[in-house]
């Protein structure tokens, strides 16, 4: 064992859709949990500041994906590697990839630190943002990004205990940093008036709260998990490794994320009505989005120790099983969020004009989004066994070159020049760039068993 032993999980024998949901469903749990953090900020300066506040907090989003993605990308390569050593038993170099993981991702949140501070007004601007809540929106990125390197450090701790199965502890963890982040946001905001940087000053604190229960958590372990403060430095062959699956998956995010900055600011020339609709309705979509991505994770875990592992056999099983339960929960839940749209944009504002917006996005984006949930599982696949460049590219130009394509042509078309557009973006790449994905699993997936067929034949 290189971990306490009841929050393990063996990924590489047994059944796997049961073991899959034990996975998952914690994993679900804390994604939701984190995003609620967000909810809170959003639902809280709404309803106690405005409009505009409600605006400029929900219009930082792309931006604070932008300037993370990168790093997100590099706790997924932690992960990755992690999972495959636990699964080849190699615990020596499972501890120097704890020890490499954390020092990154301390690095990560200064570097994060100091673009975010200094850099937010500009970005904004840069953004299209309306002026009227510029410096609002300002203030809040500033005030978060000072925490960031807490969420750098939960992100890869907690990466790494999924790699070994351990999704139960993350969710206790956030369970009650989010239950910290709620009460801040009320005291902040209605009882000291301290609007937008109330809630992210509360978002930081709990955000420290988590960081800091994961490395105990991490401390307190007996194997090779554990983590040993004075340890803590970067080893260069782990970095590489981690660098290796988690610079092109942090590079696809990146650029993900530079095509929603695009896709904001395109929303962005609609005014603050629009704005303030598209952030609640899109609030409501990640919620759906942190479910179907939780199979992605599973996926991605469950690939790496069973390839780590040799069981070579079990591997397309996960995909279709992955496959299978992302559709099912994207389908349920998407469509979910459009029947009950109203009553739950009426959550994050009053105003009819801004659920009328807010409606337009559900019904092109969240009733269709089981899509995004099956191409991001394919990605998973790939990804776990070894190949991260190339479902990159295909992200890069799939997902992300098509929106940009599309904005800069259909949208720039008089009687196309609509809201409605813009959102018909999503569901047309990701039709598109999963079935490339598909096309590429199928191909690696075959030389994954001509080197299965080759092994067993020694």
């Amino acid at each position: 064992m290189s971990g306490t032993g009841k929050y393990e999980l063996d990924m590489c024998s047994g059944s796997i859709l049961k073991k899959m949901l034990v996975f998952t469903l914690p994993l679900m749990l804390s994604s939701i949990l984190q995003l609620l953090f967000n909810a809170a900020d959003i639902v809280v300066v709404g309803r106690f500041a405005g409009d505009n506040s409600l605006a400029a907090v929900g219009s930082t989003t792309a931006l604070v994906n932008l300037l993370t993605n990168l790093f997100v990308g590099l706790s997924i390569g932690a992960n990755v590697t992690a999972a495959r050593l636990y699964g080849a038993k190699q615990n020596d170099a499972l501890s120097r990839t704890v020890h490499t993981s954390i020092a990154v991702s301390l690095i990560s949140g200064v570097i994060l630190t100091f673009i975010g501070f200094f850099g937010a007004e500009k970005m904004l601007v840069l953004m299209s943002t309306p002026p009227e809540i510029t410096e609002l929106a300002a203030v809040y990125l500033r005030i978060y990004f000072l925490g960031i390197t807490a969420l750098m450090v939960y992100n890869f701790g907690s990466a790494i205990l999924r790699a070994i199965g351990d999704t139960k502890r993350p969710l206790y963890y956030l369970m009650a940093s989010g239950a910290v982040n709620v009460v801040l946001n009320l005291i902040f905001v209605i009882c000291f008036k301290m609007d937008v940087a109330g809630v992210a000053l509360a978002t930081v604190i709990s955000q420290c709260l988590s960081a800091a229960l994961v490395v105990r958590c991490l401390m307190k372990e007996q194997g090779a998990i554990r983590l040993i403060l004075r340890s803590i430095k970067i080893h260069r062959q782990e970095l590489l490794s981690i660098i290796r699956i988690g610079l092109p998956a942090g590079f696809q995010g990146i650029v993900f994320s530079l095509s929603n900055v695009v896709i904001q600011s395109a929303v962005n020339l609609f005014g603050n009505v629009v704005v303030a609709g598209n952030s609640a309705a899109a609030n409501i979509e990640g919620f759906v989005y942190v479910a179907m991505n939780s199979f992605y994770q599973a996926v991605l875990s469950f690939m790496s120790q069973n390839f780590g592992a040799g069981n070579y056999k079990r591997l397309n099983k996960i995909l279709i099983t992955g496959e299978l339960c992302v559709t099912a929960v994207g389908l349920l839940l998407g469509n979910l969020a459009v029947i009950f749209g109203e009553q739950l944009l009426r959550i994050y504002s009053d105003s009819p004009d801004v659920i009328a917006a807010g409606m337009i996005r559900l019904r092109y984006i969240s009733r269709l989004y089981a899509l995004c949930g099956i191409m991001d599982v394919l990605v998973g696949a790939l990804r776990g066994i070894g190949c991260s460049i190339t479902p990159m590219i295909v992200s890069v130009i799939g997902a992300c070159g098509l929106r940009l394509v599309w904005i800069a042509t259909v949208f720039t078309i008089p009687e196309y020049h609509s809201v409605e557009t813009v959102f018909l973006s999503y569901p047309i790449t990701w039709i598109i760039t999963a079935s490339v994905h598909l096309i590429c699993y199928i191909i690696v997936r075959k030389r994954v068993k001509r080197l299965y067929e080759k092994v067993s034949d020694c």
